[in-house]
C-alpha cells in the first residue's frame, strides 16, 4: 500500500515538474529584463481565447507583464484597431512589444509579421494594414515574416487561431530578448499592406470630413479632422459652428468641455487625441442623431 502511494506521489511530481522545467528553460533563454507586451484583439472576453493567448506568452516568457489595450475592437474592423494602436503606443516604453490580433484573413495567404517602428517598438501583427497609422507617425524601419516554427506554438497549428499559435509565442520571444532575425526572412517595409484611410479635405470654402469611430460607450463622434485643420476655419471657443452632418444641417457651439453646455445639449470640442469631436453632455450623440461610422461632415469657413 505504502509503495503504491509512493509511486502515485512520484508520478504526480514528475507531471508537475515537466511544465515547471519548461518554464525554467524558457526563463533561462532570456537575455535580460522582460519587455512589456501590449495586447489587443477583437476576441471579446466571452470565452477563453484571451486567457489562452496570455498563458502562451507567459509560458514562453515566464512572468512577462501584459497590458490589455482592448479586446472589444469591433469584429474585423482593422481601421479601428489601427486607430487604437496608434493612440496607445506613445504611452508604452520605447522597447515595448505589441500583439494585435484583428485578423479577418486568418489562415489565408496574408503574412504574419514582426515590424519595428522608428521609436524602437516591436509589433507582432497580421500584415493587413493595422500598422498604417503607426507607420505614418513613427515610420517602420524593419519587418520580417514569421516563418520559423521555433517561434510558434508548434507544428500542429490551427488555421483559425493564429493569435495563440503564432502571434502570442512570437511576441513572448521578443519580450524575453530573443534575436528576432531568426524569426524569418526580411520584408520590404514599403510593400507592407496599408489601409486607404481618408484625410479631411480643406478647401477655400471649408472642410470636408467624416466620422471614423466613436469614443468608448458614450457615442461621441470621432472625426478625421485634426484640431490644427479645424483652426484654419477661424472658429473660436464660444462660437456657434454650422455643420452639415450626414446630409442634415445643424449648428453646435464650440466649447472646451462637455459641462460648458447644459445636460442633454450637443457641442463641438477638441478631444484628448487632438481631433475635433461632437458630443452630447451626458448623452449619446450617435444614437440621438442616428449617425454611423463613415457619415460625411462639412463645415464652412467662418464668415
Amino acid at each position: 500500500m505504502l509503495k503504491r502511494q509512493f509511486l502515485m506521489i512520484a508520478a504526480a511530481g514528475t507531471a508537475l515538474a515537466t511544465p515547471l522545467m519548461a518554464r525554467a528553460e524558457a526563463a533561462a533563454a532570456g537575455t535580460g529584463a522582460l519587455k512589456l507586451i501590449g495586447f489587443m484583439t477583437d476576441f471579446d472576453l466571452k470565452d477563453d481565447a484571451v486567457a489562452i493567448c496570455k498563458a502562451v506568452m507567459d509560458g514562453v516568457a515566464p512572468g512577462v507583464r501584459i497590458i490589455d489595450i482592448t479586446h472589444t475592437v469591433e469584429p474585423y474592423n482593422i481601421a479601428q484597431a489601427a486607430r487604437f494602436l496608434a493612440g496607445s503606443a506613445p504611452y508604452f516604453p520605447k522597447d515595448a512589444v505589441f500583439v494585435v490580433v484583428v485578423d479577418p484573413g486568418v489562415g489565408s495567404a496574408r503574412k504574419a509579421i514582426i515590424a519595428k517602428s522608428g521609436t524602437g517598438q516591436m509589433f507582432v501583427v497580421p500584415d493587413n494594414g493595422v500598422l498604417t497609422l503607426v507607420a505614418d507617425r513613427d515610420g517602420i524601419v524593419e519587418a520580417r515574416e514569421i516563418t520559423n516554427v521555433a517561434w510558434m506554438i508548434g507544428d500542429k497549428r490551427s488555421s483559425t487561431f493564429h493569435g495563440r499559435d503564432i502571434f502570442s509565442p512570437a511576441a513572448a520571444h521578443l519580450a524575453r530578448g530573443d534575436d528576432w532575425s531568426a524569426v524569418g526572412p526580411a520584408l520590404d517595409v514599403k510593400a507592407l499592406v496599408r489601409l486607404d484611410l481618408k484625410a479631411a479635405v480643406l478647401t477655400d470654402k471649408g472642410v470636408e470630413a467624416e466620422v471614423i469611430g466613436f469614443d468608448g460607450p458614450y457615442g461621441n463622434l470621432v472625426l478625421n479632422l485634426p484640431a490644427e485643420t479645424f483652426a484654419k476655419l477661424g472658429y473660436a471657443i464660444g462660437d456657434t459652428v454650422p455643420v452639415t452632418l450626414d446630409g442634415k444641417a445643424y449648428a453646435f457651439p464650440f466649447q472646451h468641455t462637455f459641462s460648458d453646455v447644459p445636460v442633454g445639449k450637443p457641442l463641438f470640442y477638441i478631444d484628448s487625441r487632438g481631433r475635433l469631436s461632437v458630443a452630447i453632455n451626458e448623452g449619446d450623440f450617435a444614437k440621438t442623431y442616428s449617425v454611423g461610422e463613415g457619415a460625411k461632415l462639412s463645415i464652412p469657413k467662418k464668415k
